[in-house]
C-alpha cells in the first residue's frame, strides 16, 4: 500500500507518538509562558541596571563638578548662620586685598553614629589640645544629632582626624576670614566671629551685602598711607608714653578717608585680641574737647559773617572774668592782637571776644553747618555723638570758641577743616572709594573768599605760630595746634592733656587734611617737658607729609625756594610786623 509523505518544513515540534492531543496543547502553552516570563524578567533586570548606572553616573558628575559631600545628609541640622558662603573680599583704593575668605574644614559629629563616645573623645582631644575630653564626651553622649567639635581646622589636623577613622565624625566645608595686613586697618575693617558674621567695623556695617557675595567691596583707604600713619603714631605714642593715639588723612575735595588709625589696636586674625578697650575707635567713637583747633572755626565764622576783617583785632592784654570763670592766654602777649595774631599765638582771650561779636546763635549755626553738632555718617557702626551744652549762653559761647565745653570726634574735626580749606564746601566723609565719573556734591557753608583767608591764616600758624614743627621741607603745610585738659569727675586735670594738630597741604591748593592726636602724652627732655600739640602732634604731621606726599603724586617745591609762601601772606606779614614765634606752642 502506497503512503504519501509531506516533506514541508514546520516550526512546531511534533508531539510524541501516542500522546493525546489535549496534553500536546497544554505543553505548548507552558513553553510559551515560560519564554514570555523569562523575556520580561530580562527586560526588567536590564532596565534596573540602566537606572543604577545612570544614578551612579549622575552622582559621580555631581561629586566631581560640585564637590558635594556625602555628609550633606546632615546639612539641615547645621545652623545656617554658621555657614560662610562666598563672602567677598574687601580691597583698598588700589585693589590691595585687606580682607578675604579662605576655604577651611570644620569638624562635627552625629552622636547617634558614635560607637564608643569615650574612646572618640580621648582620641579627638589628643589632636586638639584646646579641647577638654570630658566636655567633649558630654557632647558625644548627648541625644542631639549634631554637635560642633572644632572649627577652621588646619590641613594637618584634618588629616589626623581622618586617620582615626571614627564613624559619626564628619567634616563641613566653610570659610575663614583672613586679614593679610593684620593690625594695619583693624578699626576700619573690624572683624567677623567664628560663624562669619561681622561684629565690628566695615564687616559689621556692610554685613548684609557682604553675606550676599558679589564684587569686592572697595574702600577709599590707601594701605600704604595707612601703614605710614600707624608707624608714626606708634612711635610718638611710645616716645611720649601716651595712653593712646589717633590719626586721619582725608581727601579735602572728595571726602574720601585715605587713612584712619586708632591706637591701641588689635589683630582681627585673632578675635581674642579685641578684648578690653583696644576695640575702641578713638577717631570715630571717641569724642573729646579738641582745644585751640576750634579757633579756626571761630575765625572762619567771624570772617564769613563780616563780623571782622583780616586787619581787625581785639585787646588781649587782660584776662576775661565772667561769673566764676577766668579766661586767660597760655603765654599771652598782653596786648592788642590782630585776627591773624589770634590764630598765630593761639589767644583764648581774642577768640572769646571774637565769638561774642559773632553771637551764640550764629556760632551754633556755623558749627552745625560744618557737621560738628551731629554724629558723623561715616560707614562704621562705631560712631560717637558730639556733646555740647543744652543752654548755650555767653560762657558757653566764649569757651566753645577755643574748644572747651564742646566735644567732637577727631574725624568730625578733620571733616570740618576740610570745608575750611577746599573752597567752603562741606563734603560727606566716606570710607568707600568714589567713582571718578561721579564726584561728590558738597554743601556750601563758607564763601570761597573766607576759605582763601583761612588757608592764609593756617599757613601763618605754621610759619610763624604754634604749629612750626608741622612744617615739611619743600611742602606748604598749614594748620592749627590743639591742646585741651581732660575732664575727670567734672573737673579739668592740668597734666592730663589731649594734644593734637590738624592741617592741610599743599595749603595753596589743598589736597589732603591730616589730623594727629595723642592721649595724655608726657613731655621729654627733647621737648623741654612740654606735651602740648605743638611739641608732640605737629612733628608727626611733618614726618608723614614728607613720607607720603610723593607717593600720592605731590612733588616737593624747588630746593631753591623751600620756604615759598602764599602770595597774599608776604605783604600781610610785613604789615603786621610778625616774626617767627619761639618757645612752647599750645
Amino acid at each position: 500500500m502506497s503512503q504519501n509523505y509531506n516533506f514541508e518544513t514546520s516550526s512546531e515540534v511534533p508531539p510524541p507518538r501516542g500522546m493525546p492531543v489535549n496534553e500536546t496543547i497544554s505543553l505548548e502553552g507552558n513553553l510559551k509562558q515560560a519564554l514570555e516570563t523569562g523575556r520580561n524578567r530580562l527586560l526588567v533586570t536590564g532596565v534596573m541596571f540602566i537606572i543604577a548606572f545612570v544614578a551612579i553616573g549622575v552622582r559621580l558628575v555631581e561629586l566631581s563638578a560640585f564637590g558635594v559631600s556625602g555628609q550633606e545628609r546632615f546639612a539641615h541640622r547645621i545652623p545656617l548662620a554658621s555657614i560662610a558662603v562666598g563672602r567677598p573680599d574687601i580691597i583698598d583704593r588700589n585693589g590691595v586685598v585687606l580682607a578675604t575668605s579662605l576655604p577651611t574644614a570644620s569638624l562635627y559629629a552625629d552622636p547617634k553614629d558614635i560607637m564608643n563616645p569615650k574612646e572618640a573623645a580621648v582620641k579627638l582631644a589628643g589632636i586638639f589640645p584646646e579641647i577638654n575630653s570630658n566636655e567633649l564626651l558630654l557632647k558625644l553622649e548627648s541625644k542631639s544629632r549634631f554637635v560642633w567639635i572644632n572649627r577652621n581646622l588646619t590641613p594637618k589636623q584634618q588629616y589626623a582626624v581622618n586617620a582615626l577613622g571614627l564613624p559619626g565624625v564628619l567634616f563641613r566645608r566653610g570659610e575663614q576670614r583672613v586679614y593679610p595686613h593684620g593690625r594695619e586697618a583693624a578699626h576700619i575693617l573690624g572683624l567677623t566671629d567664628i560663624d562669619g558674621k561681622g561684629i565690628a567695623g566695615i564687616e559689621k556695617y556692610f554685613a548684609s551685602s557682604l553675606i550676599k557675595g558679589g564684587e569686592p567691596l572697595q574702600l577709599s583707604i590707601d594701605v600704604r598711607v595707612q601703614s605710614m600713619l600707624r608707624q608714626e603714631l606708634s612711635s610718638a605714642m611710645e616716645e611720649f608714653q601716651a595712653l593712646g593715639a589717633a590719626g586721619v588723612v582725608l581727601d579735602a575735595n572728595t571726602g574720601e578717608i585715605v587713612s584712619m588709625v586708632s591706637l591701641p589696636d588689635f589683630d582681627p586674625n585673632t578675635p581674642d585680641s579685641l578684648l578690653g578697650t583696644v576695640g575702641f575707635n578713638r577717631v570715630t567713637k571717641g569724642v573729646y574737647e579738641m582745644g585751640s583747633a576750634f579757633k579756626l572755626f571761630t575765625a572762619a565764622m567771624a570772617l564769613d559773617s563780616g563780623t571782622v576783617g583780616m586787619e581787625d583785632g581785639y585787646d588781649a592784654s587782660k584776662p576775661i572774668k565772667i561769673a566764676r570763670f577766668t579766661i586767660k592766654d597760655y603765654h599771652g602777649k598782653n596786648r592788642w592782637l590782630s585776627v591773624p595774631e589770634i590764630l598765630i599765638y593761639s589767644s583764648n582771650i581774642g577768640a572769646a571776644k571774637m565769638s561774642m561779636d559773632v553771637g551764640a546763635k550764629a556760632q551754633k549755626f556755623y558749627l552745625d553747618q560744618l557737621g560738628l553738632l551731629q554724629p558723623s555718617r561715616v560707614e562704621l557702626p562705631e560712631v560717637g555723638k558730639p556733646q555740647y551744652p543744652d543752654r548755650w549762653g555767653d560762657i558757653s559761647t566764649m569757651t566753645i570758641s577755643y574748644g572747651h565745653g564742646i566735644s567732637v570726634s577727631p574725624l568730625q574735626l578733620a571733616g570740618a577743616v576740610g570745608a575750611l580749606v577746599n573752597g567752603g564746601k562741606r563734603i560727606p566723609l566716606s570710607l568707600l572709594k568714589h567713582p571718578s565719573s561721579k564726584p561728590p556734591i558738597g554743601t556750601r557753608v563758607l564763601s570761597e573768599k573766607t576759605s582763601q583767608q583761612m588757608r592764609e591764616l593756617m599757613r601763618l600758624a605754621v610759619t610763624n605760630g604754634t604749629g612750626k614743627k608741622a612744617a615739611a621741607q619743600g611742602y606748604l603745610v598749614g594748620g592749627k595746634t590743639g591742646t585741651a585738659e581732660k575732664q575727670v569727675n567734672g573737673g579739668y586735670v592740668k597734666k592730663s592733656l589731649m594734644s593734637s594738630f590738624v592741617g592741610a597741604f599743599p595749603i595753596d591748593k589743598p589736597r589732603y587734611v591730616i589730623l594727629t592726636m595723642l592721649d595724655e602724652p608726657k613731655g621729654t627732655e627733647r621737648t623741654f617737658n612740654y606735651a602740648t600739640g605743638g611739641w608732640v602732634a605737629a612733628p608727626i604731621v611733618s614726618r608723614l607729609v614728607s613720607r607720603m606726599a610723593s607717593l600720592l603724586g605731590i612733588l616737593p617745591r624747588s630746593k631753591e625756594a623751600p620756604n615759598i609762601e602764599l602770595k597774599a601772606i608776604k605783604p600781610r606779614l610785613a604789615s603786621l610786623g610778625l616774626k617767627p614765634l619761639s618757645g612752647e606752642g599750645r
